[in-house]
């Protein structure tokens, strides 16, 4: 029974939660003209690291942890993403996934992806080429490198991938929102493309992360794949630092069997300073 949220599945919410917070009224314009976007929000040498906890029978659990780095080229940004479940709880369900995917500067969308997974005993190899021009990807799936079928798929226009969507979206132009207001996207993951939705909930003033201190925030609620790992009808709740970065802050998560939460844990790197309202005790 998977008791550890997959960090596919981690990473995609997080992908979610950028998608409202970030986009503007100029947002359908801005992509369907000629997919690119000025990067304002990132650089290379940001570290992000968020700690995972499940919850079973009202007890939480330190599952793990999943870092995100940025590596700065001439004309390409890569984005690392590493996740693992820590020593004490892979007894429990083992976890170690690899994320790598390289942006282009003067776009901000894919130009490549890999994702390698070995959770429990689930294994994926996962590996797109974008050809953003021609509206494909050649994608390399399996269970492993070596046994991954070749296939080519037809993307729509201007199409993420897992991680790309996340910075992108952190250069979107900020609008004035209203609590019930959705922003749609589309990702392409594991072969199939995904629309999401994401709702946004309003502003959060004195909102508290341990260890880290008191920030004003954004709340987003991201629709949910129903399924194996979520039951249908729940809601994931994503708070959201309300400054130039946009990052969230905590993810709180229902599962088919108890419940899941990821905290940001330290960052280093960003190009602003966080909006901290109060710091740490």
């Amino acid at each position: 029974m998977k008791i550890f949220k997959p960090l596919s599945i981690f990473v995609l919410t997080l992908a979610s939660a950028f998608i409202f917070i970030n986009a503007g009224d100029s947002y359908l314009h801005d992509i369907s003209n000629d997919c690119s976007i000025e990067n304002t929000a990132i650089q290379g040498g940001e570290k992000i690291v968020y700690k995972a906890y499940y919850n079973w029978e009202f007890v939480w659990i330190p599952a793990g942890e999943a870092e995100f780095n940025i590596k700065e080229n001439e004309d390409t940004y890569e984005i690392t993403v590493v996740g693992k479940t820590y020593r004490g709880y892979d007894a429990f369900f083992r976890v170690r996934d690899y994320f790598h995917s390289v942006v282009d500067k003067k776009t901000m969308y894919p130009r490549s992806f890999v994702r390698i997974v070995e959770e429990g005993k689930y294994r994926k190899f996962d590996s797109l080429v974008f050809n953003q021009n021609q509206l494909n990807a050649v994608s390399f799936n399996g269970k492993s490198r070596s046994t991954a079928k070749r296939k080519v798929i037809t993307i729509h226009q201007c199409t993420h991938d897992l991680l790309s969507v996340l910075y992108f979206m952190r250069n979107m132009n900020v609008a004035k929102h209203k609590p019930g207001d959705m922003i749609p996207t589309k990702i392409l993951f594991d072969e199939t493309i995904y629309p999401i939705k994401v709702r946004y909930e309003g502003k959060y003033d004195q909102f508290n992360i341990k260890d880290l201190g008191t920030f004003n925030t954004i709340k987003v609620i991201p629709d949910l794949v129903t399924g194996n790992v979520f039951k249908d009808g729940n809601r994931m709740h994503v708070w959201v630092t309300n400054d130039g970065n946009k990052l969230p802050l905590l993810i709180e998560s229902p599962l088919s069997v108890g419940s899941a939460k990821a905290v940001l844990k330290s960052f280093s790197g960003l190009k602003y300073p966080f909006s901290l309202t109060s710091h740490k005790n």
